[in-house]
């Protein structure tokens, strides 16, 4: 399959599953009307309210951890499709998968350094 085919067959995908979302959206709107409750836009847990703002339950404490996370995260993200390709590309996979390790291996020193993998 030539590459211009590969990109029609991408776009035909693309737009299919934008008017497949707007479709349902569309059926969504259509037959189920949004009903008024009382209690139903607050944050909630079992219909009470919670005595602290949904802000406090999110402490700043925790960046560290999501910072970690979406760095291993497109660790995994980015790895797979260099498995896929090692093979073909040889060294020149390996040197890029390794600057690209050795980067976040940076950032995983700098938050051990900021106290990011202390327990608390």
């Amino acid at each position: 399959m030539e590459s211009l085919q590969q990109y029609a067959l991408l776009f035909g995908m693309a737009v299919a599953t934008v008017g497949l979302a707007l479709c349902l959206g569309a059926i969504s709107r259509t037959l189920g009307k949004p009903r008024e409750e009382e209690g139903k836009d607050v944050p909630a847990t079992s219909g009470k309210l919670h005595r602290d703002p949904v802000w406090a339950r999110y402490h700043v404490r925790y960046y560290g951890y999501a910072l970690l996370f979406l760095a291993f995260d497109m660790e995994m993200a980015f790895m797979y499709p260099w498995a896929v390709v090692y093979r073909e590309l040889g060294l020149v996979a390996l040197l890029d998968m390794g600057v690209f390790l050795a980067i976040l291996f940076l950032g995983l020193l700098y938050g051990w350094s900021q106290g990011a993998l202390r327990r608390q």
